[in-house]
């Protein structure tokens, strides 16, 4: 900038919407958390809260995460206040298609920004939150090393098996087999070897379509349902399995989910219906810790640390391990001049 001409003492006209964020990844999956300017979200539970926020300001969520302020595979979370009387906050996760009913990555990335930030002041060496999730409640701990969270574990909800050696008529592909489980949220999982799908980045196009496919297949001739919740029986999204690049690790996840997003991370409620997949198959042990790659060649870390019935389901309890950095704190400001305030997507 020429001269002495400064924006430093700037303020954006008294009309204009201000969000403040604090930007964070998982394992190369974006999480952007809402801090301040969004509108208090009244309910009684949590997923009254989201029922509200769809209702009523589902253009914030579009101008948060679509374009300019965001992209297509952008991710993100809104903290309310909690509907437990133990909960330190209710969350809430977003992205390209709507709301999303639990997310691992996201619970990284939020513990993550919650300790390093300040927003719950803490002298303890592993503090520990308790996050209201519309899937339930979810236990997370942050591992420090001085004011860093170097690692953060959580206790996931209950995940489950629903289907196993499943088939369905996909366009193109023929007969594809599929296992459906339960980690947070529905996933079909696939073999990528099945599908001649090679999981690396100059591959996504094709990944995204294939999986975009399957669940469409998937959810018109498999209906799933959750034992306890009818607003959790949906699939949103289908993940490949393919063999790892480092041969340390058990193995790669690439997750395809809501409206063609493809998840940089290993996907943490992906991994923990994995854990409930391969428990049931008796392929680990209680205990026995798995380590996933991601598209990227990230990792999270699961295990199964204890069972539990849901329903008429055998389910597990997953701890899943990984984490995360924050890359930014934003004043994301919305012109109500603007024609494109409520964002736009072009992939």
């Amino acid at each position: 900038m020429t001269g002495n001409r400064s924006s430093h003492g700037w303020e954006p006209p008294g009309d204009w919407k201000r969000i403040s964020t604090v930007d964070a990844h998982a394992a190369g999956e974006p999480l952007r958390v809402v801090v301040g300017g969004f509108p208090s979200l009244a309910g009684k539970t949590i997923l009254e809260k989201r029922q509200l926020a769809r209702d009523r300001y589902d253009e914030l969520r579009k101008a948060l995460m679509w374009e300019p302020r965001g992209h297509a595979d952008m991710y993100g979370c809104i903290l309310t206040e909690p509907v437990t009387a133990d909960g330190d906050f209710g969350v809430l996760f977003l992205h390209n298609e709507g709301f999303s009913t639990m997310c691992g990555h996201g619970i990284i990335a939020l513990t993550t920004v919650v300790f390093e930030t300040g927003l719950i002041q803490t002298e303890r060496c592993d503090p520990v939150i308790r996050l209201d999730t519309p899937a339930g409640r979810v236990t997370a701990t942050a591992h420090l090393s001085g004011d860093h969270v170097r690692e953060v574990s959580f206790f996931n909800v209950p995940s489950f098996v629903q289907t196993l050696d499943a088939e369905v008529m996909v366009e193109d592909w023929g007969r594809v087999r599929f296992d459906i489980a339960f980690g947070g949220a529905f996933y079909a999982f696939c073999r990528s070897e099945d599908l001649g799908l090679r999981l690396r980045p100059l591959d996504r196009s094709r990944i995204i379509e294939t999986g975009m496919r399957i669940k469409d297949a998937v959810s018109a001739a498999f209906p799933v349902r959750h034992p306890e919740d009818g607003e959790l029986g949906f699939l949103y999204g289908t993940i490949f399995i393919g063999p790892p690049e480092d041969k340390d690790n058990h193995s790669r996840n690439v997750c395809v989910f809501a409206d063609g997003e493809l998840d940089r991370s290993p996907t943490g409620t992906g991994i923990s219906a994995r854990a409930a997949i391969h428990f049931a198959r008796g392929e680990i042990a209680r205990d026995e810790v798995f380590v996933v790659e991601s598209i990227l060649g990230t990792c999270f870390s699961a295990a199964v640390r204890g069972t539990c019935r849901l329903g008429d389901f055998e389910a597990v309890i997953p701890e899943v391990r990984g984490s995360a950095h924050i890359t930014g704190r934003h004043e994301f400001l919305i012109d109500p001049r603007d024609p494109l305030r409520h964002g736009f997507l072009i992939r």
